[in-house]
C-alpha cells in the first residue's frame, strides 16, 4: 500500500459520504503533496477539534513515507 492508498483508506473511514474522497499525489524528487478533498460537511470530521485528526493523519503520513525514502506533505482541500 503506498501513501496515497492509506490516505484515502484512513480518509473514507472517516467521513460520512466516502464515494466523494478523491486523493491526488503530486511528486517531487524527494518530496510528494497528496492533496485530500472531501465532501463539505464532511471536512470537520476530516480536520477535527484543533486540528487533532488531520495532525494524527499528518503523522502517520510521515512514518509511512519515511519507509519509501520520501517525504510527504498532507493538504486538505476545502
Amino acid at each position: 500500500m503506498n501513501t496515497k492508498e492509506l490516505i484515502e483508506y484512513i480518509a473514507k473511514a472517516l467521513v460520512d459520504h466516502p464515494d466523494q474522497v478523491k486523493v491526488s499525489e503530486i511528486e517531487g524528487e524527494k518530496t510528494s503533496v497528496i492533496e485530500l478533498s472531501v465532501a463539505k460537511e464532511d471536512l470537520g470530521k476530516v480536520i477535527g477539534k484543533q486540528g487533532r485528526t488531520a495532525g494524527a493523519i499528518r503523522v502517520i503520513l510521515g512514518a509511512a513515507s519515511a519507509n519509501f525514502g520520501k517525504r510527504s506533505v498532507l493538504e486538505i482541500i476545502e
